[in-house]
């Protein structure tokens, strides 16, 4: 009897998913499906039966990932297709991000698509033929049925294999072109960067800010570019269009006006109807760039950002023992489609009383742009009003207003809790978790807020503790070292900058030195002669090695999140200012000019090496606080509200390893602040206004 890859078609086969780590494979294990998790055993049973490999590739939080599992692969035709003529494996692309880099490249090159659903036909080998990303059962939606598409798929398999290796083969070369394309083109890193800050300014929306057309990402590593831009003074736009997204981000329907956190992207260009799903990886950059912007310019919509941003991922995210998780999905139920995040008047109507809904339906918008197309009675919440504009139409006052509106969210967000919340999926992975890192040390020291950086400690000691070693590095996540998780070029990177700005807010020495060991392994374990780091390190790795996945590959973009080389790049910056040492400063320098040399055309894409190549060029500074006394609380609460790219507040002398300018006089009683930039000192300044100025200065003498 012939082998096949599962039982008859329609049976439930999919046991294999049950005990899965991830929570996306487990959610699949009751489909009728035959899939096999990711590894060697598919590619292996391909082989022997002659099938092509069907790989699907997708994540817990993908709206059109659960449309195509209650849709297409619950198919019962679908069933059957699959289990005659293919091999069937389920990838979750937060568990296995090397694998997923490497298919989208693949079907990108092929058909200009990616995102997830991604659908990949593969040979044995591993290598794609044919995709795609979301398919229906049949054809409608502009696209042809899956049920069409497999039984062309099986047939040109079986009957034309020399067509299968003429598309792998066309596929190979249209990669192998595009990293000709992206071959080192000498450039100063200066050139670089007035490169990039033109792009962004090209593609700058100046009716409702943001960069681009719909569908419309933040592109938190570019705004804080453009922050960092306008302090050095390269162009008088940057400051007002960075500060100009996030307001409008803030204002819009892309961020949760009832429970706090941003949402993954908005559909139309004005931030009024958002993809729902909340990821953690978004939500730290987007906080820790918030924070940033309220130091250059504070204003009150930020502050209430950063506090409901903290307090969504405090509980909706973090665990308890520590460690924050990956992402709330967008949908609560089968067919959903944002019913948990949007409402309807009645529902309001019902929720408050007469008056404050009168006011609510006013303040956000209701019954306008935020309408759901699908369910025109179903609002996405958006600031359509200022508390300003509130208070001058209801003729009181703005204090009146704004009491009222947060009383009215309070209640609106109890109501909310009552509903069937969508799923969290809480794995620790080390790269959110250091962006997580970064945000909460910020916005710990520029609020003032001792808990968050608690809730910071807590996760970073959940890493150090179960999932770092010196030797092997940092896993991907926390309880998979019986599976493999080790040597992926992001989660070394991100969480040693999560630990740097840790180590300089806490003074503990342990996360300056995990830092710093995350940093050197990245040296020793994913450089290159390129200049660059590769994502997976060769030696380290102990993920299955098929489909490609131990070839070099190189993450340079931001994919909107900040790409691994930057975060390295940036890491070694700030880890040189915190601890004095030159050479860590040289080898940013090294890593941030054969970035330039790579990325002169990638515009928005490559804020973060350009934030990288900037923040070089700076001066960092210093302060130390001297004294105990609420007037010296006063002077450290200025220094860490004052905006400068690259600065570190110590509360009186530090200890090793964090440096201070030898010539630095400290150690005297009274309250004082005491700045340099480099090894250039500023006399003592004794008055917070003072002393914001002299850091937002940078160094610079007054015009």
């Amino acid at each position: 009897m012939a082998e096949t890859s599962g039982t008859k078609a329609g049976s439930v086969t999919a046991h294999r998913l049950e005990g899965a780590a991830s929570v996306y494979l487990r959610s699949a294990a009751e489909q009728s499906i035959d899939w096999y998790p990711w590894g060697t055993e598919p590619f292996e049973l391909a082989e022997r039966l002659h099938k092509p490999v069907l790989i699907d590739i997708g994540a817990v939080w993908c709206h059109w990932c659960h449309v195509m599992d209650e849709g297409t692969y619950s198919d019962p035709e679908v069933t059957r297709l699959l289990a005659e003529g293919f091999v069937a494996v389920k990838v979750d692309r937060d568990e296995n991000p090397e694998v997923d880099r490497r298919f989208q490249r693949q079907v990108n090159a092929l058909s200009g698509e990616g995102g997830w659903p991604l659908t990949a036909f593969a040979t044995p080998e591993g290598e794609v033929f044919l995709g795609g990303t979301y398919f229906p059962p049949d054809d409608g939606m502009g696209r042809p049925g899956f049920r069409r598409v497999l039984r062309e798929v099986a047939r040109l398999y079986r009957e034309e294999p020399e067509k299968v290796r003429q598309n792998a083969s066309a596929i190979r070369g249209a990669i192998e072109r595009m990293a000709e394309g992206r071959a080192s083109h000498p450039t100063s890193t200066a050139h670089f960067v007035d490169r990039i800050r033109a792009a962004m300014n090209e593609s700058y929306d100046p009716v409702h800010g943001g960069f681009g057309h719909a569908p419309k990402f933040p592109h938190a590593a570019g705004v804080e570019f453009l922050l960092l831009d306008a302090f050095a003074q390269g162009d008088a736009r940057s400051g007002p269009r960075a500060l100009e997204t996030l307001h409008r981000m803030v204002d819009g329907g892309v961020f949760d006006q009832v429970g706090g956190g941003f949402h993954r992207y908005s559909v139309d260009e004005g931030w009024h109807i958002p993809h729902f799903e909340k990821m953690g990886a978004d939500n730290g950059e987007l906080l820790a760039a918030l924070v940033e912007a309220d130091r250059y310019e504070s204003r009150p919509r930020f502050g209430e950002a950063i506090r409901t941003t903290v307090a969504w991922a405090s509980t909706v995210l973090a665990d308890p023992a520590g460690g924050f998780g990956a992402s709330q999905d967008a949908d609560n139920a089968p067919g959903d489609d944002g019913g948990y995040f949007t409402w309807s008047r009645n529902e309001l109507k019902a929720a408050l009383s007469p008056e404050t809904a009168k006011l609510v339906v006013r303040a956000f918008g209701v019954g306008t742009d935020g309408r759901m197309p699908h369910d025109t009675d179903r609002n996405v919440l958006f600031r359509l009003l200022s508390d300003a504009e509130l208070a001058t139409d209801t003729h009181v006052s703005e204090a009146t207003v704004r009491r009222s509106l947060e009383a009215a969210v309070q209640t609106l967000a109890e109501v909310r809790g009552r509903r069937a919340p969508p799923l969290v999926d809480r794995t620790p992975y080390a790269d959110i978790n250091g962006l997580f890192l970064r945000a909460f040390a910020r916005a710990s020291r520029q609020a003032g807020e001792p808990s968050w950086l608690a809730t910071a400690q807590r996760a970073a000691d959940r890493f150090l503790r179960e999932g770092y070693s010196p030797e092997a590095g940092v896993l991907h996540r926390l309880g998979s070292a019986a599976v493999g998780g080790h040597g992926l070029l992001a989660d070394q990177t991100q969480l040693a900058l999560g630990l740097v700005e840790l180590g300089g807010a806490t003074l503990e020495a342990k996360y300056v030195t995990a830092a710093r060991g995350l940093l050197d392994l990245v040296d020793r374990e994913f450089s290159t002669d390129l200049g660059l780091y590769r994502d997976v390190a060769p030696r380290l790795y102990d993920g299955p090695k098929v489909g490609g996945v131990d070839s070099p590959a190189y993450p340079l973009e931001d994919t909107p999140n900040l790409s691994p080389n930057a975060a390295a790049a940036i890491a070694l910056i700030r880890l040189s200012s915190l601890t004095g040492d030159e050479a860590l400063r040289e080898r940013a320098a090294r890593l941030t000019g054969a970035m330039a040399d790579r990325l002169g055309t990638a515009g928005l894409f490559a804020g973060g090496a350009a934030f990288a190549a900037a923040v070089l060029d700076l001066v960092p500074a210093r302060v130390v606080v001297e004294g105990t006394s609420p007037e010296s609380d006063g002077l450290a609460r200025a220094a860490e509200r004052a905006y400068h790219p690259n600065v570190w507040v110590f509360r009186g002398v530090p200890p090793p390893p964090f440096s201070l300018p030898e010539e630095l006089g400290v150690g005297r009683t009274g309250s004082r602040a005491l700045v340099c930039f480099g090894t250039r000192c500023l006399a003592p300044i004794t008055e917070p206004a003072a002393l914001g100025a002299a850091i937002r200065s940078g160094g610079r003498s007054p015009a």
